[in-house]
Parts: C-alpha cells; structure tokens; sequence
C-alpha cells in the first residue's frame, strides 16, 4: 500500500528515549559496531510503564523519514523520527503499539524530491511475500539446546567427522493434500532431525533462511538480513527448529549471503534516494550474472550492518557455522566482467581490497566471538590461503569448498567406463593441492539444477551401473580427505534434477535399489564418524597415502587412510588400529585377484563394499577380508590379493 502525505498535525513520536549511545553512533560509523540488531530497527520497549516500540534507521541523505503502518492509516508524516546528531541514522519512539503490528519507513530523500517506502533492514519479521512490510516482533525464545552447546565445539574442529546434509527447506517435503505447501519450520523439526540423525550425517546446512522476496531465488537474493523468512512460520518456530536439531546432536550451518542483493524497491537497493548499501557505479555496484546489487564494503556503516548480520545468527539463532555464498565474486572486481568494464582498485589490481578487508574482519570477529563455531566459503578460484588465519595472511575461513574436486570427479564419472583410462589424472590431479586448503568436499545443490540433471542422471550405462556407479562416487567422497556435503534427494538417487517447488520424491524408497542406496549412504556416514582414519586427519598430508596412484589401464585407484598417531608411533603407518585401505574399480569389469601392497601383516576386514547386495550390487565381494601375505607390493613389505567388485570401492582395515 502506498503511504499518503497527510498535513494533519504530527502524532506523539518521543525523541527523548534512545537505545543508542554516543559510543553506538561512534562505533556504527566507524564501521566496528558488531550488533546493530540491539540498537537499530524496532524494538518494543516501555516508556514510563506505556507499551511502545523504539524506530532507528540509517538514512543520512533523507530530508524526512516518517513510520508508517495500519496504526496510522499510512499516513506518511505524522510519526516522523529526528536524527541523532551527524550519524545519519533517524530515532524515535511512538507509544501503543506492541507485537504483530505492521510497519515500514516512508523516506523523503534530498534528492530531486524521491520518495519510497522501505521495509526495515534491521527487521526480525517480515510479511509473508509478496506482502514486503516488517513487523513488531520480540524474540524471546527458551532454549533447550544446554548440552549441545557446551560441546559443541568438539563436533566442529578440524579433526572431527563432519558430514553435512544441505537442505532448501521449502523443498525437502510437502504436503500435497493441502495444495502441496511446504512444511512449517515446527512440523519440519521433529521429521528432519530423526531423518538426519538416522542417515548419520553431523551437521544440516540450509540455503538461505534470511527472507527473500523471489521465492526461486532459493534465499540468495536476500533483503531480510535479520529475520527468518516468514513462509514457514515466526522466529520462534525457526529457533524451534535449529533447537531440536541440536537436542539431536545435529550442528545447523547457515548460508550467509554478504556478496550481493536484489533490486527490489522495499529493500537495501537506493534506500534514502542514494546508492546507500551499494556503489553507485554500475562497474563496481551491479552484478552482471544476477542482475542484482554488490555491497560497497568500503563503506563503514555497511560493513557495520553486515559483521552484525553473521554474529545475529549465532548470537540469537545458536547456529553452529556460517557457509559464505560466491566468495570468488567477492573478490574480484573483475569477476563475469569483460575488458573494460570494471575498475581497478588503487593499485591498478583487479582485487577487491574493501571485500578482502571485510571478509578477514567477519572471520576474525566470528572466531572471537563464537570460537566453538566455523565459517566455510564458496570460492571456486586459485585464491590462496582463503582458510589460513589472517594473521599468516590468510582470509581466515576455517573450511573452503572443494569445488576442482566436484568438477573433475563429476566430468570423470560422466565419462564411459571404457574411456575413463583415459582421464585417470581427474581423479588423482587433488592430491597435488588437497592440504593447501581445509576443504569441503561438495555434491551440492548447485550440480543438480538449470538442466545439469540429478547425480544418478548424470552417471553413465543402464540402470544397474548407474545405481553402482552413484554408489561408486558416494563412497569415493567419503574415502578422500576433506569433509563431506551431500544435497538432498542424492541419497535416493533421485532421477530428476532438483525442483525447489516439489517435494523430493519419498516414494522412491518403495524400490530395493533407490532404498540400497540410503542404506549405503547410512554405513558410509556410521563409517566415516566411526573409523578415526576416515576423519582426523582430514586436512593434513599424514592423513593420507597412495598405495597406487598410477593404474588407469584397469582404472583402479588405491590409498590409505590414517588416523591421529598412538603415543610412541613415528608415522601413522606405524599406527595399527587406525589405518584404512580404499581400493576403488571405476569400470564394470571385476578385477580378481588383485594385488594391493599394505604395510603391515594380518588380517584386514572388510569393513565396507559398495557391491553388497543390500546396496543393489552383485554381492561380489572378499568373505569378510584378506590376509596380508610376505609378497612385496607397491613400495610396501607386505600385501593383499583382494577381489574388486564391478563399478565398486571396497574399504579394509588391519585388525589388530
């Protein structure tokens, strides 16, 4: 609804409370004002015993800002706030009102007379789209997450097992006898967490929750900054949600988008007839793939609103990790831009040194403040140390996404069993980085959507070998270093690509393959938190070892894994208990008798075989293990002669 300009007299707004110090203004401007959400936006406090609500927005280029609502008619003017000093942030107080109500800021901009109605950055709740009004909200909440918390830190180091299950909530499940609505963020809580915790996974990450105007933007065109998205219920009922998953033992990551918002006119973009939030040059301030608006991250209050916008979530939400969207974009001033247009920085360089600055700053406020927590990035470059610390001149994520990986392993399994001898180095090409960076090992959503078709449509042969071959991959991930991710709907082998308007489809698991699948899938996460070897040493070179890189003419990978050493051990080799063997056959044809070179003598069990017929596969397989015989192998004394099931990954370890 448009507000409308009154010239009846203004209604009682109070100046004289304040929620904001000198210090507050100082340290907004100064761009080091790290929780804004306790000063800025609506607040419903009590003045003298009245209920009433405290406004402030920042808007240093309007002439007027006014609150408008139902509780005024929308009559523009008659509740205006005044501005605090030079700050450029406007404050006032109106009396009766209290929660639910309904409001916006209609601004009056300096410039050329521009007038707009914006709903409020700093809002905790917002109307459900396409309705774009904030609303009063309080969010007391109580928590019954105490243990969780308290350990939580241990379930977030780099040495322990993380597996993560990536989850749009608008898509995970429907209810189609009520017009197909999504679940609410209540009726999720109780569903996903039996759901996740039985599959094995550690953490949940879900794509963005902060609200969003264009539902298929999936939450990444975000204008809501402070406020759970309202299409599946309050505040209160996403903290539910993240509190029940925690009861679980599960950890909630975010997807946190600080690189770019839309340009939809109630929210950050020209927001007091200026380019505020946003550069004014369209070279520096407008995204060319999304069509939508880049941070000026040189500016103080900007980086003010968005370091209190990561610590909000785990402050107020007790979420576990923050995941960063399109960092790469983020730092490249030239990024999707031809010659000419973009400009340099001060140097003449193509780095985006305010986005630099910035992201070290979020990392090492988020580390200080939230040091049992763990931010991860999507950058999909060559940038170095983006999870070293900053003080070695790093970025300072604690994970990175592995994106080379994803690309090569999904291009070599795309391939013909029969032509992949030919592409052999996709797979053994990460070993030359893969402790450069403490990596994520991502099968996200982003590879199966826009025509890209699911994981199992992606794998090659009749059904049979794409069922094996998706199993394949699966365990292939889990084997490597690095922590893993997975999108829903892959550990059913769903065979059409991700829709963010459907339900995945739940009936696939009537049938023995598409359920073989999630119980693979259900080993592979008991295995991989289980088996030290699998995890502690994930990001460290100890943590691994080929056995044999080198024989793509049967393309047949294998590798050991080690655990975290015994006390008196000088190499993990040396460490009995905690060593793996993966031993991987990337063609349909079985591979007898086959000679693996081990460094220890004895009986190595079969711990895991992605052939097993409770899988779907043939049931081909080693009777429960190998016994290391004296024949030297691969640099090694000792050595295995082990069968290799057809398109399979087979896992031993020496029992001691």
């Amino acid at each position: 609804m448009a507000a409308r300009i009154t010239n009846r007299p203004a209604a009682p707004v109070y100046h004289d409370v304040s929620l904001l110090t000198a210090d507050d203004l100082h340290l907004f401007n100064e761009g080091t004002h790290y929780r804004l959400a306790e000063k800025l936006g609506a607040h419903l406090i009590e003045r003298e015993g009245a209920p009433g609500a405290n406004f402030a927005v920042w808007a240093p280029n309007a002439e007027t800002v006014s609150v408008i609502g139902d509780f005024n008619g929308w009559r523009a003017g008659e509740h205006r706030l005044m501005p605090r000093g030079g700050s450029g942030i406007w404050e006032g107080w109106i009396p009766k009102l209290g929660p639910g109500t309904i409001y916006k800021y209609h601004i009056r901009s300096r410039h050329d007379g521009y007038q707009i109605e914006k709903s409020d950055p700093y809002g905790f709740y917002h109307e459900p789209p396409p309705r774009t009004a904030s609303r009063l909200w309080q969010l007391d909440y109580e928590w019954h997450d105490q243990e969780w918390m308290q350990r939580r830190g241990s379930a977030n180091v780099h040495p322990a097992p993380i597996s993560i299950y990536e989850v749009h909530l608008g898509s995970w499940a429907r209810m189609p006898e009520e017009k197909n609505r999504p679940l609410t963020y209540r009726e999720l809580a109780p569903r996903l967490a039996s759901y996740i915790k039985d599959l094995g996974f550690t953490h949940v990450e879900f794509l963005p929750v902060m609200e969003h105007p264009f539902y298929g933007s999936w939450g990444y065109q975000t204008t809501g900054y402070f406020a759970p998205t309202s299409r599946y219920g309050s505040p209160q009922d996403f903290m539910q949600l993240v509190d029940v998953l925690h009861q679980h033992g599960i950890g909630v990551i975010l997807d946190f988008v600080p690189s770019h918002f839309p340009t939809d006119a109630h929210g950050l973009s020209y927001f007091d007839g200026t380019h505020l939030y946003e550069h004014s040059d369209p070279r520096q301030g407008l995204h060319p793939d999304w069509n939508t608006y880049i941070f000026n991250y040189d500016r103080h209050e900007v980086r003010s609103f968005l370091l209190s916008s990561a610590l909000f979530w785990l402050d107020r939400y007790h979420a576990d990790g923050l995941r960063i969207d399109a960092v790469a974009s983020m730092l490249y001033l030239d990024y999707s831009r031809p010659e000419g247009e973009w400009i340099p920085n001060e140097f003449g360089g193509r780095e985006n040194l305010g986005a630099i600055s910035f992201l070290r700053k979020m990392n090492e406020v988020v580390y200080r403040e939230h040091p049992d927590t763990q931010t991860y990035a999507e950058e999909s470059t060559a940038w170095p140390s983006v999870s070293r610390p900053t003080y070695l001149g790093g970025l300072g994520f604690g994970f990175k996404w592995d994106m080379g990986w994803m690309h090569d392993t999904l291009a070599f399994f795309e391939h013909d069993p029969v032509h992949r001898r030919y592409h052999h180095n996709q797979l053994t090409f990460r070993m030359l980085y893969a402790f450069t960076e403490n990596y994520v090992l991502p099968l996200s959503h982003d590879e199966v959507v826009h025509g890209k078709g699911s994981l199992l449509g992606k794998m090659p042969g009749d059904d049979w070998q794409k069922f094996a071959n998706l199993r394949l991959l699966l365990a292939y991930m889990y084997s490597q270093p690095g922590k893993k991710l997975l999108f829903m709907g892959a550990e059913m082998g769903q065979w059409e690509e991700w829709h963010h308007d459907s339900s995945l489809p739940w009936h696939l698991l009537q049938y023995d393959r598409h359920r073989g699948l999630q119980w693979l899938l259900r080993d592979l996460n008991r295995l991989y938190t289980t088996e030290p070897a699998l995890h502690q040493l994930d990001t460290e070179p100890a943590g691994f070892s080929w056995v044999d890189a080198n024989d793509a003419d049967n393309s047949v990978l294998t590798f050991l894994r080690y655990g975290g050493r015994n006390e008196g051990a000088t190499h993990p080799e040396n460490d009995r208990r905690q060593m793996v063997l993966a031993a991987c056959n990337f063609t349909p044809v079985p591979r007898l008798g086959y000679r693996v070179g081990v460094p220890e003598r004895g009986w190595w069990r079969e711990l895991l075989n992605t052939d097993a017929r409770e899988y779907g596969g043939s049931g081909m397989g080693n009777a429960g293990g190998a016994a290391a015989g004296n024949e030297p192998r691969h640099g090694r004394p000792f050595s295995l002669t082990i069968t290799l099931p057809p398109l399979s990954a087979v896992f031993f370890k020496l029992t001691p």
